[in-house]
């Protein structure tokens, strides 16, 4: 497993703008994902007493991770339309075989100012379990149609194939 080499002359932090996703094995990103929600876990806390012992101790429970939400710009990429669907019992009546596409993993890919990517999560086992296909449309507004998916996963992990880079 390779170790991040640290860059002592690098003190800015990343910029959250710099970022690409990826679904499943595809080596291409997902076309204009303009925003990630964080990756957040919590444990469950469990207090517990010990015979003799008057403080009560604290032990580690169930760990949970939040559903992350995916948002673009509509496009004619149907990335997000084609897996949403996979989770539909129905397709005209009959029972779709999407089944076996509806968890994959996803891989999150942080970016330096160079476009290199220096810190990667994979989060493992997402299905969708909500779409937004169209925002509220108004012909008197001035932004950019966005689409949306909220991700359930059963966890994530620190991508170990990518090692920051040093910069010159």
């Amino acid at each position: 497993m390779p170790i991040f080499n640290v860059n002592p002359t690098r003190y800015d932090p990343y910029k959250s703008y710099r970022f690409l996703v990826y679904f499943g094995t595809s080596t291409t990103p997902v076309a204009a994902v303009s925003k990630v929600t964080a990756l957040k876990r919590s444990s469950d806390v469990i207090d517990y007493k010990e015979g003799g012992n008057a403080i009560i101790l604290k032990g580690l429970g169930r760990t949970k991770y939040d559903p992350i939400t995916l948002e673009r710009g509509v496009t004619q990429d149907n990335d997000f339309l084609n897996w949403a669907n996979a989770a539909q019992v129905l397709d005209n009546g009959h029972p779709t075989n999407s089944l076996a596409n509806l968890r994959q993993e996803i891989r999150l890919q942080l970016l330096n100012e160079e476009g290199q990517a220096v810190r990667g999560y994979i989060i493992h086992r997402c299905w969708v379990s909500e779409l937004q296909a169209l925002p509220d449309l108004d012909a008197g507004a001035n932004a950019i149609a966005l689409e949306h998916i909220k991700l359930e996963n059963e966890g994530w992990e620190v991508d170990p194939s990518i090692v920051e880079v040093k910069e010159t």
